[in-house]
Formats: C-alpha cells, structure tokens, sequence
C-alpha cells in the first residue's frame, strides 16, 4: 500500500475499513486484508501524530527556552485536533 498522502486521508479511510468490518459482512479473506489495510494506516497516523506531538512540545517552551511543565513533572503539551483548523 502506498503512503497516503495526508494525515487525514488516512484517518478517513481507517473510517471507513472500521464501518466496513463493523457491519460484519465481509468476507474472512476481505477482512484480513482490510486488518493489514487498517494496522498500516494505523502505524503512519501514530507516526504522523508523535510528530505533532514533538512539535507542539517544542512550540509551548516558556520564555527562558525551557519545556513547560505541570505539577507532576511532565511535559504540558497541547491536544492534536485534525478537525479544527
């Protein structure tokens, strides 16, 4: 399977494998390839989305070029939403 070419293409189409195999009438064959369909979607959108996440991390830095953290000692970072733009 090719790349996709966005992150939200992608999305769309794991979407759609779900409701398809959701439905429960695709055929086992069918269903094992939508599976590997789905995983190989799954495994760039997670890619795609620790990206972000990075990136994010870096963009909420406070004024002396340090992290932002909370009161446990983690990294703040602000949630990805593909919906809004």
């Amino acid at each position: 399977m090719e790349k996709p070419p966005s992150f939200e293409s992608a999305y769309g189409r794991l979407e759609e494998i779900l409701e398809k195999m959701n439905r429960g009438s695709v055929p086992l064959e069918d269903s094992l390839a939508l599976y590997e369909e789905a995983d190989t979607l799954l495994q760039y959108c997670t890619k795609t989305l620790d990206k972000a996440e990075k990136k994010i991390q870096i963009l909420i830095k406070n004024r002396e070029g340090a992290l932002v953290q909370d009161s446990d000692g983690k990294v703040k970072t602000e949630p990805f939403n593909v919906d809004e733009e």
